[in-house]
């Protein structure tokens, strides 16, 4: 597993801010969904399953974030790029790139971000628009997830 204290300070806070996109809360719900989604510790889904890199974004949801949302936001799609992409290989490749995307998924939703510290918001807000309605994923698990994650 990656330390978490290393992949918060340098992975997570440099890319959102480099996005413009730093903020406590984003920070935590970015990290709330990579130690869901791949325990910090796999890079593509096990099993048959598509999803890739930290934050375990599927190829179809990444090529949709190109072409249905950053397409027409010239500044973030620059900065996105700046990091790395478009492939979606480089959500395997590049845990910048992994973390920038998955922010920028957030950043598509039109409901504010939950704020720093409320876990039980962040884990249903991840729920609805990350993992949604069709995801195997629970409240639950998040909650767990994230509080496994801040063992030592």
């Amino acid at each position: 597993m990656i330390d978490r204290e290393q992949f918060i300070e340098l992975i997570i806070e440099p890319t959102l801010e480099d996005l413009g996109l730093y903020s406590t809360a984003a920070s935590e719900l970015v990290l709330g969904t990579c130690l869901q989604e791949s325990q910090l510790r796999y890079l593509k889904q096990l099993g048959t399953g598509p999803a890739l890199g930290v934050c375990q974004m599927e190829p179809a949801t990444h090529d949709d974030l190109w072409a249905n949302y950053l397409q027409y936001r010239g500044k973030l799609a620059a900065a996105v790029m700046d990091i790395g992409g478009p492939d979606a290989l480089d959500l395997i490749h590049n845990l910048k790139y992994a973390v920038a995307m998955c922010r920028v998924h957030y950043r598509r939703v039109r409901e504010p971000l939950p704020q720093a510290g409320d876990l039980k918001r962040q884990a249903a807000y991840w729920k609805k628009y990350y993992n949604t309605n069709l995801g195997k994923g629970t409240e639950e698990e998040y909650i767990n997830s994230w509080r496994k994650g801040h063992e030592r």
